[in-house]
């Protein structure tokens, strides 16, 4: 039987990647997203790729679009076996500069965006007695680096909601996959909410850098979904950070102190 995915977020970035990875397995796979010129696009790549694809408008921020989705997923495929809530967006700034209407916005999509899609599909994954949500939290979630802090905020809170709800649904045979990534090669600088100059390009800038791609991520994703892996932890630099500060805090909070100056220079485009 063929996989059955749903993607928020879908019809570009790491979204469109996944989508195109599962694709190639031939999954039957939906996307929602608010773009629906770039949503056909990839419901055309995904039937191009071997997969049976579907683009369904869908607003992680109105529940009803999410009960839709959920229902029409029902009707043509019986249900749906992987849930990856991946819509996000991005803000910067300091928290003197960094309006409360950035602040709600981003909470909005990223962090109750999530809330949303976990919340429409757990009935469905308990009466399937089985499913997986994929959740797209970030490193920032973990580094907390200076000036992003809306955007740490609701990566965090994706992070903290995802480690309650796989000791919350295990019981009932739903896995719980957390995804942090650092900087790779999307667009999600592209629709930034920040007064900062120049920013935009310095995010960019960082992206292309990387060596690692959205279809890396991707890859590790599926891999994790295969493994029943908790985390996806796509950068081995961040990682091993990570693991630092785990086990050595105030080693941690040195090299970040001495970090973040440099952060915030180049985050001020200086």
């Amino acid at each position: 039987m063929s996989q059955r995915i749903f993607i928020t977020g879908g019809a570009s970035g790491l979204g469109r990647a996944l989508a195109l990875h599962y694709a190639r397995e031939g999954a039957k796979v939906c996307i929602g997203d608010v773009n629906p010129e770039d949503g056909m696009v990839t419901e055309d790549e995904i039937n191009a790729a071997g997969g049976e694809g579907l683009f369904l408008p869908c607003d992680v921020r109105r529940l009803t679009d999410l009960e839709k989705v959920r229902s029409e997923l029902e009707q043509r495929w019986g249900g749906v076996d992987v849930v990856v809530n991946n819509a996000g967006v991005a803000t910067a700034g300091s928290i003197e500069d960094s309006t409360i209407a950035d602040w709600e916005w981003i909470l909005d999509i990223n962090l109750l965006g999530v809330v949303r899609g976990c919340k429409v599909f757990t009935p469905l994954f308990k009466h399937q007695g089985s499913g997986t949500f994929v959740n797209v939290a970030s490193m920032a979630g973990l580094m907390l680096a200076p000036m992003m802090g809306s955007y740490n905020v609701s990566k965090a809170g994706v992070i903290a909601l995802s480690e309650t709800l796989s000791l919350e649904l295990r019981d009932a045979g739903i896995h719980i996959c957390c995804v942090c990534p650092s900087f790779f090669r999307t667009n999600l600088a592209s629709g930034m909410r920040s007064d900062l100059p120049g920013i935009q390009q310095n995010i960019n800038g960082l992206m292309k850098r990387s060596s690692v791609s959205a279809e890396d991520v991707a890859d590790d994703i599926a891999r994790a979904v295969r493994q029943g892996d908790f985390w996806v932890l796509p950068h081995q630099k961040e990682r091993r950070l990570w693991v630092l500060k785990r086990h050595a805090p105030w080693a941690f909070d040195y090299i970040m102190h001495r970090e973040s100056r440099r952060w915030i220079k180049r985050m001020a485009g200086g």
